[in-house]
């Protein structure tokens, strides 16, 4: 994919998050935690490919978490096969970050 196309996904996967927020009961934003601290957003284009791809696999990650976490349950492996991915674009600096 192209840096321009990933960052349209990210901005898709942005709205689905912000939707489902408004949607699913009991959503305390634990999901979302681990992309809120990357700090990388769509409208942030100076950002390298690289940190956003990791934002639309981290984010990825908090959507099937989510669900999972809500009557649907078959999300889990997709949810830990999507934290598997994010954890091969992480730099040790982004790994410390989102442990802490």
């Amino acid at each position: 994919m192209q840096k321009d196309e990933i960052i349209q996904f990210h901005t898709f996967l942005l709205q689905i998050k912000s939707h489902l927020n408004e949607l699913v009961d009991n959503n305390d934003g634990q999901e979302f935690q681990s992309y809120d601290k990357l700090n990388v957003t769509p409208y942030q284009i100076y950002k390298s490919k690289r940190e956003q791809k990791l934002a639309v696999f981290t984010l990825s990650m908090g959507i099937a978490n989510l669900l999972s976490h809500n009557n649907f349950s078959d999300l889990d492996k997709i949810s830990n096969r999507l934290g598997q991915m994010s954890e091969r674009f992480m730099t040790e600096k982004e790994k410390e970050l989102i442990r802490s």
